[in-house]
């Protein structure tokens, strides 16, 4: 089978069993899961959470299915690290969401999967064998990983918005596999992840009958990160920087600037751009929509840099987008009426 078509059977097949999985859990998370409105939430009324079971359900079967029917793809045994790991990662997140861990338990074992999915998973990978030695590149990628597993967490805040920022992004991995950019066993992770984003969609749209949780949130950080990671150790850094971009500058500038007002950054909250948008007058559903544009723009300087290797087109996209970014946050953070 031609490996455009195998990516695009792995995201159907993840797609129609993420949205199976919907219908049949959502009885069972409202009686067991639901998320009721607290300091950080958008919403307003008592709303099931635990979507994130079908969205990794839809992935491991799109996976499944890989093996059982289509030739061996390189890559493989370094997946199922990462596999496990992300189902061991969102074991913590369904613990967290029926009873909260604590800040530094949670933490640890949330090092421990990154520390299996990306260093362990990933030893052929170099960004910058010249200039650092391995062990401090692996930190450097430890507490990347990390960091993108929780930023994926805050960002998760508002309906839709999660599948605003990953459908984009591992749709453009999983191209990057049909066009020869990524090995194949990359490509079939992102087209699974995709997949299972779609079917959750219409069960998330605004107003979400269905949240992601913590189950979902932390292990597709984890396949996020990974992901970057391997685009990245293909030659194409810049468009790993370019692709999260959003997601990215939100949740750290906020981090910091909580952090500069000696904030508990560990508390909830409703600091984030996207949440200063809701506050300030913006409809959810336009804010959703302002992000996937955003993103989809990423998509493309993204492919940019990889058409034009030369330094001064890199550094050109990256302006780009860091513009383009900047000023969708400026957008959020005034009233709707001035934006």
């Amino acid at each position: 089978m031609p490996q455009p078509l195998a990516l695009l059977l792995v995201l159907a097949v993840a797609a129609a069993v993420s949205a199976l999985l919907c219908v049949l859990l959502r009885p069972l998370l409202v009686r067991y899961a639901l998320a009721r409105p607290n300091a950080r939430s958008s919403h307003r009324v008592p709303t099931p959470q635990g979507g994130g079971i079908a969205v990794l359900g839809g992935l491991f079967a799109a996976l499944g299915l890989t093996l059982a029917i289509l030739p061996p793809v390189p890559g493989l045994g370094s997946l199922a690290f990462v596999v496990a790991a992300s189902a061991a990662l969102a074991v913590v997140g369904a613990w967290d969401d029926i009873r909260p861990l604590s800040p530094g338990l949670r933490l640890g074992l949330q090092a421990l999967c990154v520390a299996v999915a990306i260093v362990y998973a990933a030893p052929d990978i170099r960004l910058f064998p010249a200039a650092l030695p391995l062990a401090v590149e692996r930190l450097l990628a430890l507490l990347a990983g990390i960091w993108f597993v929780n930023l994926t967490n805050f960002i998760d805040g508002l309906d839709w918005i999660t599948v605003a920022g990953f459908v984009p992004l591992a749709g453009a991995l999983a191209l990057a596999c049909a066009l020869g950019i990524v090995d194949p066993a990359t490509g079939a992770l992102a087209a699974a992840l995709c997949g299972g984003l779609i079917g959750f969609a219409p069960f998330n749209k605004p107003v979400a009958r269905l949240f992601l949780g913590d189950v979902g949130s932390l292990p597709i950080g984890l396949l996020g990160a990974y992901l970057l990671y391997r685009l990245a150790g293909n030659g194409a850094l810049a468009a790993a920087l370019i692709l999260p971009l959003y997601p990215v500058a939100d949740a750290t500038l906020t981090l910091l600037r909580r952090l500069a007002r000696r904030e508990r950054v560990w508390e909830a909250h409703r600091s984030h751009f996207y949440q200063q948008a809701t506050t300030n007058g913006h409809a959810v559903l336009a804010v959703v929509t302002q992000v996937t544009g955003l993103n989809l723009a990423l998509v493309l300087l993204a492919g940019l840099t990889l058409l034009l290797p030369a330094l001064w087109a890199q550094l050109a996209c990256l302006a780009a987008a860091v513009l383009l970014t900047a000023r969708l946050l400026r957008r959020f953070a005034r009233p709707a009426a001035s934006a």
